[in-house]
């Protein structure tokens, strides 16, 4: 299950349990309606209480970011686990965009603001 928002060129995510299929669509559209009306977006994506994926939403996932590459400014990812903070890491290959992994929720949120400034 995912929780979405978005506002001023910032879409947030947050995966709780498992990270489906039909939750990256989900996100998928949001972020295509973004990109659509506002140009190139920040993302915060809190994977904190992310339990697991599904193979084919890692596939769906890189096939998404070659097509966005240049469609991102900023990624923040927010996770306490190494795996995912490597994936995102590797994730840095498909896109044009600055990726830093966070901890601290906080962080995350004013490292994409200084990008509005």
């Amino acid at each position: 299950m995912i929780t979405t928002q978005h506002q001023d060129h910032l879409v947030e995510f947050a995966v709780f349990g498992e990270f489906t299929l039909a939750d990256f669509k989900e996100f998928e559209e949001l972020v295509l309606f973004e990109i659509k009306f506002a140009g190139p977006v920040n993302l915060l994506v809190d994977l904190r209480d992310m339990a697991d994926f599904t193979v084919d939403v890692a596939w769906e996932e890189v096939r998404f970011s070659q097509q966005h590459a240049r469609d991102f400014n900023r990624i923040a990812v927010i996770t306490d686990s190494q795996w995912v903070a490597w994936s995102a890491w590797l994730s840095q290959l498909f896109v044009n965009a600055d990726v830093t992994v966070f901890a601290d929720e906080a962080e995350a949120r004013n490292w994409l603001a200084e990008n509005d400034e």
